[in-house]
């Protein structure tokens, strides 16, 4: 004959084994199941307009993650606020791996140091996932303008007071290029800020503005057909994509040098494994020679990360990036 102890405990036995079998199936899907990541479609947001780099870059490796990881990848373009109306989306998005974020040098690292008021903290609302690469910025201006050198740009910028420069955005790595020129150059420039490349390429085109900063991608296309003509390149070395074009340090301003980076960021608190599936399935995509090819034949330059090494990079620019903002006293609405 069985005890009373023996059966209250087999009792509490039972019952700690339906509490437990409770709480698991009321866990959100995204905690208790990471590892059937994903089972629907990944939203992708590009924080700027479609047709510029972001965009380029976006769509190319997305379709390989989509292959990788057996969903859709689907690339929505959230332009606004250089950048920040975009990533904020991400930074709110439920922290499941679903929706994730073309973070970049201006949204994590620049632009809280430039706008007046920011909804997020790219210190702590964004998870790294991996580096995308990075882009070059070019110095341009309308092929029908008389200006062919970063020399004969400053000296005609020094008569031309107040001159004119367009780029992709205010906060923009464009717009820290427009800035330090500025300052090594000692001239008076306009900054005028666009919602991404493809208008303020139209509006140079169309001779409303004589001087551009740009992404590299976008501009490549008509820098090729003779409608644009670059001057020189920001980066530290020239680019494959124009191997006759000098940089700026080369060009005269010794120490010049700005290279935007990009990276995929998601949600803070994403569980590691989809953290890590995200990981691979980037890390692979951009390995791919077609990808590469791709990339480098519109002036990127791709190069993955592990997770933490994209969120070290990301802190250690917010900090060296500040310092240049307020010293240069960069601002934007």
């Amino acid at each position: 004959m069985r005890s009373w102890s023996s059966s209250l405990h087999e009792g509490t036995l039972l019952s700690a084994l339906v509490v437990s079998a409770l709480c698991l199936s009321a866990s959100p899907p995204s905690q208790a199941q990471p590892a059937n990541f994903p089972t629907k479609p990944i939203h992708f947001i590009v924080p700027y307009v479609a047709g510029g780099t972001t965009d380029l870059v976006a769509r190319t490796v997305g379709q390989k993650v989509a292959e990788k990881l057996g969903q859709p990848v689907v690339v929505e373009n959230r332009g606004g606020a250089g950048g920040n109306v975009g990533m904020n989306e991400v930074a709110k998005a439920a922290p499941d791996g679903y929706t994730i974020g073309f973070g970049a040098i201006s949204t994590n690292a620049l632009n809280p140091h430039v706008y007046k008021t920011m909804s997020f903290d790219p210190r702590k609302d964004f998870a790294g996932i991996s580096m995308l690469g990075y882009s070059t910025i070019v110095l341009e201006v309308a092929a029908e303008t008389p200006v062919k050198s970063v020399s004969e740009l400053v000296a005609y910028a020094k008569k031309a007071p107040g001159l004119s420069y367009a780029t992709a955005g205010a906060g923009t790595s464009m717009h820290l290029s427009g800035v330090l020129f500025a300052q090594m150059t000692q001239t008076d420039l306009t900054h005028v800020a666009y919602k991404g490349s493809p208008p303020a390429i139209n509006d140079l085109l169309g001779g409303h503005v004589k001087v551009m900063f740009d992404n590299l991608p976008a501009s490549l296309p008509h820098i090729q057909s003779g409608k644009l003509r670059a001057l020189a390149v920001a980066g530290s070395s020239r680019s494959p994509s124009l191997p006759d074009v000098p940089t700026i340090a080369e060009a005269g301003l010794k120490g010049y040098a700005v290279e935007p980076w990009f990276g995929v960021f998601g949600p803070a608190g994403m569980p590691p494994a989809v953290v890590q599936k995200l990981n691979q399935a980037f890390v692979e995509a951009l390995a791919l020679p077609e990808v590469k090819d791709k990339l480098l034949r519109a002036g990127f330059t791709p190069k993955s990360s592990s997770a933490t090494d994209l969120d070290a990079l990301a802190r250690n620019e917010y900090e060296r990036l500040g310092k240049i903002a307020r010293d240069a006293r960069m601002t934007a609405e």
